[in-house]
């Protein structure tokens, strides 16, 4: 499969199915977006993932997507995906291939809806992160996600010092655990079954 008729594939599914949407009616959470971002490095899909400083206001010093709360000023949900991919990590809308977005995910502690995009990047890319907000970045192949034997547990984990039942991925003396590991579980879900990876 080239990695057209794959991307092509991504972007069908995503467009044709409608996402799971959280019901915020009563406002009680805030709503934020984020960016998945897939790049494709020596013949295999990567994803990109921040690992945050100490000095944000939630979720220091975790590895999450780039992303955060949505503006005023942010014309729509995916915008606010574009803008705060920009402010933390240097990517520029125009080099985002945007294939769709998938199910709402709840960060329970911080009170956040996270409303995720997937858009392909190219590589390399000159990435400058906001070293306010971003430790640094760490890059994941994406068959981690896809093969249960390679970096999936689903099982407790003390995690940048919390304790964590659920969905937790280990690669490189990484741990991706939370919100984070949960929309990187609901991804796959969607795609797996029908895509092979080129």
């Amino acid at each position: 499969m080239t990695d057209m008729i794959l991307i092509e594939k991504i972007r069908e599914l995503l467009v044709n199915r409608k996402p799971e949407i959280i019901d915020n009616s009563e406002s009680r959470y805030v709503h934020s977006s984020v960016l998945i971002p897939l790049f494709r490095k020596d013949g295999q899909y990567n994803v990109v993932f921040t690992k945050r400083t100490s000095r944000v206001e939630h979720h220091k010093g975790q590895i999450s997507f780039p992303g955060g709360a949505v503006d005023r000023e942010d014309g729509s949900l995916e915008e606010t995906a574009y803008r705060e991919a920009y402010e933390e990590i240097g990517l520029l809308k125009k080099d985002v291939e945007m294939l769709g977005r998938i199910d709402d995910e709840l960060a329970v502690v911080s009170s956040f809806i996270i409303h995720p995009f997937v858009g392909i990047v190219p590589w390399p890319y000159d990435f400058k992160i906001s070293a306010q907000e971003v430790e640094s970045l760490i890059f994941i192949p994406l068959y981690v996600f896809m093969d249960k034997t390679a970096g999936y547990k689903k099982d407790f984990v003390v995690a940048d010092g919390f304790p964590y039942h659920g969905t937790n991925y280990h690669y490189d003396g990484h741990i991706i655990w939370g919100a984070t590991a949960r929309i990187m579980e609901n991804f796959i879900s969607i795609i797996e079954e029908k895509i092979m990876l080129a």
